[in-house]
Order: C-alpha cells, then sequence, then structure tokens
C-alpha cells in the first residue's frame, strides 16, 4: 500500500506538471501577419495585438539576412512595405533596420507618424521570446527562403517547441520541419485547385496536420475528405465576413485573416 507521503508527492509533481503546460486557445482564427488590419504587417505591434484580440495562432514570414540572421518579412524586397528598398537576403540585419517597415501601412490608412510609427523589422527571435511570455497563442512560421533548419536550432535553443508551428505550400520546406522536428505542427498551405486527393496521401505520409486551401476552391465535398483524413481543414486569407460565414457552415476549422477581431466576434454570434 503507498503511503500517504507518497500519495501527496505525486499528487503535488501532477499538479505543479499540468500548471507547467501551456493552455493553449483553440479557436480556428490565424492572425495572417499578426493583426495586419490594424497595424503595419509583420511587425511587434501587430503581433502584440494579435495576442491581445485572442487569435489561438499569428502567422508570419521569414527570410535569413546576409549576416545569417532570421527576420521577419513576407517580401524578397522591401519595396512595399517600406520607404527604402533592399534585397532582403542581401542586405544585412543593421541595413534592414534602417527601414522603415510601417510606411506602406501608413500611406494607404492615410495616417501621420505620429498615428503610425515608423517601424522596424523584427528578428524572429524578438517575437519569439514575447510570444514565450504568454500561454495563449502559438506562431506558425512561414519560410520564404530555405532556412528551415536554422529556424528550428532556434526554437529549440529557446525551448519552444510547443509554441510553434510551420505553414507554406513548398513541400521541400514542411517535409523539412516533420524530418528535424516531428513533434511541431504542419498547415500545408494548397491553391484554390490544387489535386486534393493526391495533397491527402501526401500530408498524410508525411505527418502533416492541417490542409490550408485557398478560400476560392473550398467546398463542403472537399472539407469532409479532409476531415474524413482525419487533417484539420483550413482557409486563406479571407477579410470578407460573407466569405467568413459559408466558410465555417462549410465546415471549415481554421481560417487565416488580416481580421482576427471580426473573425473572432462572427464565430461568438455563432455560437450565442
Amino acid at each position: 500500500m503507498k503511503s500517504t507521503f507518497t500519495i501527496l508527492f505525486a499528487l503535488t509533481l501532477t499538479t505543479l506538471l499540468s500548471a507547467a503546460e501551456p493552455a493553449f486557445l483553440h479557436n480556428g482564427v490565424t492572425a495572417h501577419r499578426g493583426n495586419s488590419g490594424a497595424h503595419p504587417e509583420n511587425t511587434m505591434p501587430a503581433f502584440r495585438s494579435g495576442v491581445a484580440v485572442g487569435a489561438d495562432w499569428i502567422e508570419l514570414d521569414i527570410f535569413q539576412t546576409k549576416d545569417g540572421q532570421l527576420v521577419v518579412t513576407h517580401d524578397k524586397t522591401t519595396q512595399r512595405v517600406g520607404d527604402k528598398d533592399l534585397d532582403v537576403a542581401n542586405s544585412t540585419f543593421e541595413e534592414l533596420k534602417t527601414v522603415d517597415v510601417a510606411t506602406d501601412f501608413r500611406k494607404r490608412h492615410q495616417l501621420t507618424k505620429k498615428e503610425c510609427p515608423p517601424q522596424q523589422m523584427p528578428l524572429l527571435k524578438e517575437v519569439l521570446n514575447m510570444i514565450k511570455q504568454q500561454q495563449k497563442t502559438r506562431v506558425s512560421i512561414q519560410p520564404k527562403a530555405d532556412c528551415v533548419r536554422e529556424t528550428i536550432a532556434l526554437v529549440r535553443q529557446l525551448k519552444m517547441e510547443s509554441w510553434v508551428g510551420f505553414n507554406d505550400g513548398n513541400l521541400n520546406y514542411m517535409t523539412q520541419v516533420k524530418q528535424l522536428a516531428p513533434e511541431i505542427p504542419v498547415f500545408w498551405d494548397r491553391g484554390a485547385d490544387t489535386d486534393l486527393e493526391a495533397d491527402i496521401n501526401i500530408a498524410k505520409q508525411r505527418g502533416f496536420e492541417a490542409l490550408v486551401l485557398h478560400f476560392k476552391g473550398i467546398t463542403l465535398e472537399k472539407v469532409q475528405q479532409i476531415k474524413a483524413a482525419s487533417l484539420e481543414p483550413g482557409a486563406w486569407t479571407v477579410n470578407d465576413p460573407a466569405v467568413m460565414k459559408q466558410l465555417l457552415k462549410q465546415g471549415i476549422e481554421r481560417i487565416y485573416t488580416d481580421e482576427p477581431s471580426l473573425l473572432l466576434r462572427l464565430k461568438q454570434s455563432q455560437s450565442d
């Protein structure tokens, strides 16, 4: 018979271990490039806001700089979002820090610099350290260059395997994630006209968790087919509430959106 001390010790240990496990949200709302409808995309304010509004995942894009830094940005150059046109892979991080990556957002929304302050391109490490301070929202990393190995090394260094996933349409990159870190979830992005049966077979063979289709190609039958394969069906990237409602009606479980607050309100209204 176990002693009272042994039983109490076991219960205490179980309680401590449970408390250490992050209580992540599961609401199917991925904040695309952060809360990028309200803040400049792929910036710290956008990521903090994505967490604050309650998205269960924020999504971001990464490149590797000339000096080997992993930086968060979507394009090969800074021309679209910034006030300078630099090639990301051929620039150092110090050079990239001189670009105001809030420029495009400020111009499109006709804001002043006081209303929309200048922003520097963040390091992936900076975002991950911010994310690790809370236990509700995770971050999905989209590699735009061949830097999966370096990214997973950083994730392991920070002990953040539980906080991260990967998403992209590049099969080689997503396969590499599973080879290096099979415990990390992969959301495999697919186009509207993809061969779904072939995609499902590949996803199952390689251990992916989800198929995320362009919203224009989604049908009820496709959603059912994905679910029948024990994969999570998702849609990218949707900002129209009418389309959101249709996708949810069809059984889509995850939507990538620039407007996470809108999607969360819509989902709440449907559950009331």
